[in-house]
């Protein structure tokens, strides 16, 4: 995974965390969850604000 494949992304982290509301997430905490998810192979510090607010939109729509 790219930090590019925000959908791919969102649905690991919907998986990975069911119970949690992506809204209540800090951003360093996503960070920090994008980079651990299996499959992961981008570089750690391309992962910026628009990027990650794209990914907690898209796990914000996988939760409905």
């Amino acid at each position: 995974m790219q930090w590019s494949d925000i959908h791919e992304i969102a649905a690991a982290l919907y998986d990975k965390y069911p119970d949690v509301n992506p809204l209540m997430v800090r951003f360093t905490d996503l960070h920090n969850w994008v980079v651990d998810l299996d499959g992961f192979d981008d570089d750690h510090l391309r992962g910026g604000e628009k990027v990650l607010e794209a990914i907690q939109m898209a796990w914000i729509e996988e939760t409905k």
